[in-house]
């Protein structure tokens, strides 16, 4: 019997009660925001949302913790740098119908939940229309009905906005609507709720996953080993023995995790879990996120680095997302 770790209400609870004011999560990490002004025009963009256990993994009094550095909306935001664009990627060109993507051959990417748990400042995500993409139960049909269509989608993933943010109802009509087209093999749900709210791992949500026709992988979103902490391990290992493949991708991210001790360390934790490193993204270059960004030259050496001290399998690929591509760029 699959455990059940946390019931719905406590996830649902820690989905609704988040950290929304920047006073309030600078006043909890004991920091004087005189220091890095919070950006009026940042936060009317793309607001704060931190959940609270999220936050108890900062460190207090310190401006440059790596978990404070991904959801800070800083001032800095608000300046233009050429290049840096609100849709990177060009997504609204391959969006054939409302919440579904399909960028490459054999895959199409369904945007599952218009919403997260928390919003990384780095997002690329954040000034993608998802008022057009948020299918109500007829146009899911619609997407559904595309996939049915094209015998060649052997893979359906899961994205968002984050996915697991879905309550169970509709996740699971959801995931059984899909295990319903026979030429799709293998789900794959990419989140970042395991790590920033682990309680999300259920029961329910275990037996769901247990159940699926597909072979499901779940791609988790960790930067920082600071990230995973006793609860998060706890989420990981029930999602591993309820039989997901576990995947991680990072964003190689300036005053995160731009350095090769870092990421060492990163790939060695997530490996006690029994999740394997994955994708090492170069940060898309979207519209306010350029104090993120880390030269191609820079990442290259980093992972020279990672290569000439850890096991192959421990080494994520450096990859980068280009727009036409017919897959990711690895770039190492």
């Amino acid at each position: 019997m699959l455990p059940a770790i946390q019931t719905a209400e406590n996830w649902q609870e820690c989905l609704s009660d988040l950290i929304t004011d920047p006073r309030e999560l600078a006043d909890f990490l004991q920091l004087d925001q005189r220091l890095d002004p919070a950006g009026e025009q940042a936060l009317a963009q793309f607001p704060l949302k931190v959940p609270r256990a999220f936050a108890e993994r900062m460190e207090k009094g310190n401006w440059r913790d790596p978990l404070l550095r991904q959801v800070w909306p800083s001032f800095v935001e608000e300046r233009t740098a050429p290049g840096f664009v609100a849709d990177p990627l060009r997504e609204r060109h391959y969006n054939p119908r409302p919440g579904l993507l399909h960028k490459y051959r054999g895959r199409v990417l369904l945007i599952a939940a218009p919403h997260c748990a928390i919003h990384c400042r780095y997002c690329f995500r954040r000034e993608f229309d998802y008022r057009e993409n948020t299918p109500a139960r007829r146009d899911w049909r619609e997407a559904l009905d595309y996939i049915r269509a094209d015998a060649s989608i052997e893979e359906v993933i899961l994205s968002g906005g984050d996915p697991l943010a879905l309550g169970d109802r509709q996740l699971r009509w959801l995931l059984e609507s899909i295990a319903r087209i026979s030429h799709v093999t293998t789900l794959r749900i990419h989140t970042r709720l395991p790590v920033v709210i682990p309680e999300r791992v259920t029961g329910g949500l275990l037996e769901m996953l247990s159940s699926c026709r597909q072979r499901v992988v779940v791609v988790v979103h960790c930067n920082h080993a600071q990230e995973i902490d006793r609860r998060v391990a706890v989420a990981l290992g029930a999602l591993g023995r309820g039989g997901a493949v576990l995947l991680n991708q990072s964003v190689l991210l300036q005053g995160v995790n731009d350095g090769a001790a870092i990421l060492s360390e990163l790939s060695k934790r997530l490996f006690a879990e029994n999740v394997l490193p994955y994708y090492l993204h170069l940060p898309d270059r979207v519209a306010g996120t350029h104090h993120f960004h880390v030269t191609l030259d820079a990442a290259e050496a980093i992972v020279g680095e990672l290569q000439a001290s850890l096991p192959g399998y421990l080494v994520p690929r450096l990859v980068r997302e280009d727009p036409g591509a017919p897959a990711k760029t690895r770039l190492v």
